[in-house]
């Protein structure tokens, strides 16, 4: 019997004076039947959505509601069969530059439908596709496109885009770089057309036997992570990942009747696993918005009769902050999915929007699970009670930890230490059998070394293996479970990972610092942590306003705005810990608090385009325009 039969038999088994008995010693029993009941429902859909691949489900889906909306976007209509047939030019496009099943091509478009039909053309031939964050420049960008092993580039429309490549055109060596959306203009030197090669190519359809041999062990795409150490690595999204994402978001009752509203970045697996996948895996409608506008978004889930949203916390806050209307709550919103709605805010977005079913998530795009809240308790980003874990194949387990390496404390035996409620821990899951490959996990297309950082073994008993997020939760009475925070080499701002391994290679690029040690600070009404560096400069160099402009233009144009640190601070030298590393922990305490920092503290001024000392009266302004 499994895990989620036995949950149900145990509730069926206690009705009546029985079930209240129940209910009296265990008050938090009802959520965990409440989760395995729908944990049994998915499960079941989750085992039909591995029988075939993700393409296979598009194109089921295209031959039965060829004429359903598929994406709509700035007030146009793309239907299933339309994208089918672009996809099938993309996928003919590939055929010809003589791509082929295990191939890999990067990809770098911003929300538009051409993302979604390149994606699936290329998936029409088994051709992997590396999502690549548009909002990258200069050495980022030269890692991330370089680091799937691609045989092509593709670069959306847009001329940031274009401008970002060219940038750093030699550094991409031999690789064939293709542009899109540009029509009949010649593309720039050292660029080739991709919408010349599409208008010449047919839209027939491509035989599913050119995909022969695919399995769900190989590779559908790469995402993007930091992780929790060093820099960006590329997730490997195999076909059975994929595949099983598209069952994500029907914890919300997700259906083909639903249309779904996403301004989420499509580079991110929310946005194209668990949104785009799960929108044509169900036969649904998505309204696709470029980017997030808060000023909008209510207004547009109106004008589409839209179902259900997906998020992230920071949306919240964005929308909260717009002056308030009788119309805000006049939407046909019936759920929404997402992750980060922070418990201060959670009953302000209830109240104030009148969404019916807010579903909370935990997950991570390269880990081996995820948690839900189909409570509504506000906050919650899911359960781990010891009657789920007692079932559950797959246990998880909140650790002691060791902030400074992010990895588990051990005890004499050498086993992890599991926490009390109340008490911080360290998130493990299991890995799963089905995710591994020759008994073991491959989580980046990296070193052996960076896939190993991420595991734990031999955790609570001898050869078992379980997956590290970095992540910190706690757990409340009821058994469920709060984000506290992330530790380890990166930190989370704007609703992207930032790595500070990476940041502090971008500041020590200048001739005149010495070193730079990167972490994350909390802010006020902020979801996440920003960026803060304090940095040592080298012997004789002086703190001057010409050394701060140069550091600011330098970050400005190396560094997406996500990632520019906000607050830089001057320290003499550097701290550092017994073994030489770095100590951050004493820095991240002290944050930005003038009363505690007794160095001098300066703030990213993009009025001024320096970094400007941080003044009291300075503090709250800054604070404030940062939301």
């Amino acid at each position: 019997m499994k895990w989620y039969q036995k949950a149900i038999a145990a509730s069926a088994g206690a009705t009546g004076a029985g079930l209240l008995a129940w209910k009296t010693m265990f008050p938090w029993l009802e959520y965990d039947i409440q989760l395995a009941k729908m944990g049994k429902k998915i499960m079941s859909l989750r085992e039909e959505a591995l029988k075939t691949f993700l393409i296979d489900k598009f194109e089921e889906k295209v031959a039965n509601t060829p004429k359903k909306a598929f994406i709509i976007f700035e007030d146009n209509i793309f239907t299933y069969e339309y994208m089918d047939q672009m996809a099938c030019r993309v996928a003919n496009v590939a055929k010809s530059l003589g791509l082929k099943r295990g191939d890999c091509v990067a990809m770098m478009i911003e929300n538009e439908p051409s993302f979604v039909w390149t994606f699936l053309g290329l998936q029409k031939l088994g051709v992997a596709v590396a999502f690549i964050n548009f909002n990258l420049k200069m050495q980022p960008l030269v890692h991330s496109v370089l680091a799937a092993g691609p045989k092509y580039l593709i670069v959306g429309s847009g001329e940031q885009l274009v401008h970002s490549v060219l940038e750093v055109l030699d550094d991409f060596g031999k690789l064939p770089v293709y542009i899109q959306g540009h029509g009949a203009s010649p593309p720039p030197r050292g660029l080739n057309s991709f919408d010349a090669l599409m208008n010449q190519a047919l839209p027939t359809p491509i035989y599913p036997s050119v995909r022969d041999g695919l399995t769900l062990d190989d590779t559908c795409c790469y995402i993007y992570t930091s992780g929790t150490t060093g820099t960006l690595k590329a997730i490997d999204i195999t076909q059975y990942k994929a595949c099983s994402a598209v069952c994500s978001i029907l914890p919300t009752g997700f259906c083909e009747s639903d249309t779904l509203y996403t301004s989420l970045p499509l580079y991110h697996a929310a946005g194209s696993m668990i949104g785009i996948c799960g929108v044509f895996g169900t036969g649904a409608t998505m309204v696709l918005r470029r980017k997030f506008s808060a000023r909008n978004f209510i207004e547009d889930c109106r004008k589409y009769n839209v179902t259900v949203v997906q998020y992230i916390g920071e949306l919240w806050r964005y929308l909260l902050a717009q002056p308030p209307s009788p119309l805000d709550s006049q939407h046909k919103i019936r759920a929404a999915f997402g992750n980060g709605l922070r418990k201060d805010i959670w009953l302000d977005v209830v109240k104030r929007f009148k969404i019916p079913n807010i579903v909370e998530f935990f997950g991570a795009t390269e880990g081996t699970t995820i948690l839900v809240n189909i409570s509504g308790r506000p906050g919650a980003i899911g359960r781990l009670s010891p009657f789920l874990n007692a079932i559950d194949p797959e246990p998880k387990a909140l650790v002691k930890f060791d902030y400074e390496t992010a990895m588990p404390l051990r005890d004499k035996n050498g086993h992890c230490m599991k926490v009390e409620v109340g008490e911080p821990g360290l998130f493990l899951s299991t890995v799963p059998q089905a995710m591994m490959k020759d008994g073991n996990l491959k989580v980046y297309r990296s070193s052996d070394e960076a896939n190993e950082k991420k595991l734990v073994r031999n955790a609570f008993a001898p050869g078992d293996l379980y997956f590290n997020y970095g992540d910190v939760f706690v757990l409340d009475k009821d058994y469920f479970l709060y984000f506290q925070d992330r530790i380890g080499d990166t930190f989370r701002w704007k609703g992207e990972n930032v790595s500070t391994t990476e940041l502090a290679n971008v500041i020590t690029g200048l001739s005149f610092v010495e070193d730079a040690n990167v972490y994350g600070v909390t802010m006020p009404g902020s979801d996440g942590r920003a960026g803060m560096a304090a940095i040592t400069f080298n012997a004789g160099v002086t703190v001057s306003e010409k050394e701060m402009k140069e550091l600011y233009e330098h970050v400005v144009e190396e560094l997406p705005s996500y990632a520019q640190p906000l607050f830089i601070r001057h320290m003499s030298r550097a701290i550092l810990t017994g073994t030489f590393k770095q100590r951050k922990v004493e820095l991240v305490k002290e944050g930005y608090d003038l009363n505690l920092v007794k160095d001098p503290l300066y703030f990213l001024d993009h009025k001024k385009k320096t970094y400007s000392p941080l003044r009291e009266q300075d503090l709250g302004r800054f604070l404030s325009s940062k939301l």
